[in-house]
């Protein structure tokens, strides 16, 4: 099971059962300060055991739940800023055999602090029992007004990957003026796993449209298809940002993670740039401690628009960016961000040694260059266009690797010599 500000995951009836399900709902309930909690979940099989199990134990608790049923995070983010407090049945992009819980507070995320308030048991004053009601959103309304109308009616492939966004990002797209068809709507019958960043998608269903967005089954994350190319994580978030940058947004924050080449076309464009910890929840904490207008993570294709969702938001994003097609824009970018190349991998390590692996990496990587940034992880800055991060996984036994260079020969070495550097760490603590 991993616990983290990202949310509990596990593997259902395996180390995550229904009785840790409740007990998480019950210490969770005591963050609760309107007595209010929207819940939804993705298209997971084990999604309506563990929701019945979470409504139940909230309801215990004097909580009023609003029902959202099958729903994306971004909606239920949304309707979180309305009720106060949220929860989403999902593993986000994890294997299917997987479920969790997925807080929000507030609008936002869980910080560390009530993170550690929902794993360690709590005293609960007795109540009265809370209300189930169920509820529709006006997402896709208060969304349309902020990308309005798209001309042109532009071709779009919408691949829901038989998850929660199908009911919404394709009407989302057809009422902002987009001719759309949807893929893989079933979950039994789709093509590809639940993490559209990191599998293989069908190229062939995308050749007659003029974009393509594919979503994990919670809705959150998106892959942007064009010319022919699945893109990046962080071209999808680099997307956002230059339309955020034509909305008149300034100010961002980035996780440390994000292409070095999102930064450079934002200050380029009269915008500023701060860098978070790696985590949607430590971007949001940052940008709202900054007062940040918009942001983002590059690694999970995740941005952030503060004015209407404190969480990445896959659905609007797609809208976003298919309202710049008429202008070129999007080719603009592409171009200009095709000169980086970035390279993700993982060494998988027992999470126990995670601290000890990193304190050797951070030795080394001292040794090696002249600057390193500790804010999570170790990032060394071998020169203003070429840098390594190694730094733990929240959501793994893993321990991850970035690289990015503007020299692909240059990129792929040294992804080698840190995987290589990781290795002897972790060897030499065994």
């Amino acid at each position: 099971m991993k616990k983290s500000i990202s949310g509990i995951r596990g593997i259902v009836g395996n180390d995550l059962k229904i009785k840790d399900v409740i007990e998480f709902c019950n210490n969770f309930s005591t963050l609760i300060r309107s007595k209010k909690c929207v819940i939804a979940m993705d298209t997971r099989k084990s999604g309506q055991m563990i929701k019945d199990a979470s409504m139940a134990a909230l309801m215990q608790n004097g909580i009023d739940v609003f029902d959202l049923g099958v729903a994306p995070t971004p909606v239920a983010f949304y309707e979180a800023r309305r009720y106060g407090a949220g929860l989403i049945i999902t593993a986000s992009h994890n294997p299917m055999e997987w479920n969790g819980l997925k807080f929000i507070i507030d609008g936002r995320g869980i910080n560390q602090e009530e993170l550690k308030t929902i794993i360690t048991k709590q005293e609960r004053k007795k109540t009265t029992s809370g209300k189930e009601s169920k509820i529709q959103t006006d997402y896709i309304q208060k969304a349309k007004k902020l990308v309005q109308k798209i001309d042109g009616s532009p071709k779009v492939i919408v691949d829901v990957g038989g998850g929660a966004a199908r009911h919404v990002a394709p009407k989302f797209l057809e009422e902002l003026g987009c001719s759309v068809m949807v893929i893989n709507e079933k979950l039994e019958e789709t093509t590809r796993g639940p993490d559209p960043t990191a599998e293989e998608l069908d190229m062939a269903r995308y050749s007659d449209a003029d974009i393509g967005f594919a979503f994990d089954l919670d809705g959150d994350r998106l892959v942007v298809v064009k010319n022919g190319k699945k893109q990046t994580p962080d071209v999808t978030l680099g997307l956002g940002v230059v339309k955020a940058l034509e909305m008149g947004c300034k100010k961002f924050i980035l996780s440390i993670d994000t292409s070095i080449s999102v930064e450079k076309f934002i200050k380029q464009n009269g915008g500023t740039v701060q860098r978070s910890k790696v985590g949607e929840a430590n971007v949001i904490e940052q940008m709202i401690k900054t007062g940040a207008q918009a942001g983002g993570e590059g690694s999970s294709a995740g941005f952030i628009l503060s004015e209407f969702n404190f969480c990445r938001d896959g659905i609007l994003t797609s809208g976003l960016i298919t309202s710049m097609l008429q202008n070129k824009k999007i080719d603009e970018v592409l171009s200009f961000m095709a000169k980086y190349h970035q390279l993700r991998d993982k060494v998988p390590a027992d999470s126990k040694f995670h601290d000890q692996i990193l304190n050797k990496v951070i030795q080394k990587m001292k040794e090696q260059f002249n600057q390193t940034i500790t804010l999570d992880g170790v990032k060394g800055i071998i020169d203003e266009d070429t840098w390594i991060l190694v730094r733990r996984s929240n959501t793994e036994d893993v321990i991850r690797i970035s690289v990015e260079s503007d020299n692909l020969e240059k990129a792929n070495k040294t992804l080698l010599e840190a995987k290589k550097m990781v290795n002897q760490s972790y060897e030499e603590i065994k």
